[in-house]
């Protein structure tokens, strides 16, 4: 009998290649085939201008990629999710959930779009002052996700259980970590994999629980996975995280205005400026992101395994550490011990067996 977490993760991996390729082949026929210039004429034609041109123009290329991924996007989210009982939810709850996310995919990326032709105009070394509103954008948008994003997809509420409640606020006075609150959101509407999180910034800063999470682990697990995430906090991994994604943005953007007057030609542009170079823009963007993720998840791997060891040392458990782990792969069918190659190109965190192995051979004091 074939291992179930073992072909879900085969699967997982094929449509991420599978997207990957699809999506830069789609933004070539785009540029190629002439269709961006063809739709920005078309939406003149009606006649639009300006600001709503743009604003109509972005709409329409979106809608044009999600229908074209829709069937993609299908499959990889709710049937596949369904074929391995990992999800109990509804398809009214998730094409609701798919309109939730365009609506905002189009707000953010009209706000990214506005500044990119804006600054285009008024700076002559514009790669430089986009990069820099970018990152900012991001920065801001990572403060106000758990209380402007994260609600509109779960439900949350305070941690009724005050005994684990005063659990985790001890933990986080141990290792220094000032905690708004601890929530607990409603996976298991969507889904029956587990997970927590330590989100925000600031005054946005709390520890989010899945209910799946709860039901089913101890207090010492749970107080495990916390240390690990609080860890993160303290040895400065988040920091080090954006300017790493900083350093990749800049350099992104520094690269398209070496040689964009090369690239433009290519498919009888003119300038960055006009509206159906924007396919062009995200194609250097998906090109050159690719070839960073295998570093950006290298650099990932190593802050993660610093998160378990100082986990592990502030803890003290290293078997409740092995039966969370344990647990994990289990409920969210984890590779457990993937080729080289595939955790060189996919795993952000060292797997399954190689964090047991760490808090086995870990010696606590």
């Amino acid at each position: 009998m074939p291992d179930p977490a073992r072909s879900y993760s085969r699967q997982k991996y094929f449509l991420n290649i599978f997207d990957a390729v699809y999506n830069f082949l789609l933004l070539l026929v785009f540029l190629s085939s002439g269709f961006s210039l063809f739709l920005e004429n078309f939406l003149s034609g009606i006649p639009l201008s300006g600001y709503p041109l743009v604003c109509a123009y972005l709409l329409s290329f979106l809608f044009c990629c999600y229908l074209l991924n829709l069937p993609f996007n299908f499959y990889s989210g709710f049937t596949l999710e369904h074929k391995f009982n990992l999800s109990n939810q509804k398809p009214g709850a998730w094409w609701l959930d798919q309109l939730k996310s365009g609506v905002l995919a189009y707000a953010f990326y009209l706000i990214l779009l506005t500044a990119f032709y804006w600054v285009l105009a008024q700076f002559r070394p514009w790669w430089l002052v986009i990069s820099v509103f970018w990152i900012i954008f991001s920065v801001v948008l990572a403060k106000l996700s758990p209380v402007l994003i994260i609600p509109l997809f779960f439900k949350h509420k305070k941690l009724e259980d005050e005994v684990l409640r005063k659990r985790i606020f001890d933990l986080a006075a141990r290792m220094e970590v000032e905690l708004l609150d601890v929530f607990q959101i409603d996976f298991s509407k969507k889904t029956l994999k587990a997970n927590a999180a330590f989100t925000g910034m600031g005054k946005t800063r709390r520890v989010l629980l899945a209910d799946t999470l709860q039901d089913k682990y101890t207090a010492d697990e749970i107080e495990v996975i916390l240390a690990h995430e609080f860890a993160h906090y303290r040895l400065r991994h988040i920091l080090k995280l954006i300017a790493v994604n900083s350093l990749v943005t800049v350099g992104i953007f520094y690269l398209i205005f070496k040689t964009s007057a090369y690239t433009l030609g290519m498919f009888k542009l003119e300038s960055l400026s006009q509206l159906p170079s924007l396919p062009l823009v995200l194609l250097y963007f998906m090109f050159f992101g690719m070839i960073a993720q295998p570093l950006e998840a290298l650099i990932s791997r190593r802050f993660e395994r610093e998160a378990d060891t100082l986990a592990l040392k502030v803890t003290g458990s290293r078997d409740a550490f092995v039966s969370l782990m344990e647990k994990l792969a289990a409920q969210n069918l984890a590779d457990r011990s993937p080729h080289p190659l595939i955790k060189f190109l996919f795993f952000s965190h060292p797997p399954i067996d190689e964090r047991i192995k760490l808090a086995r051979e870990y010696k606590t004091s």
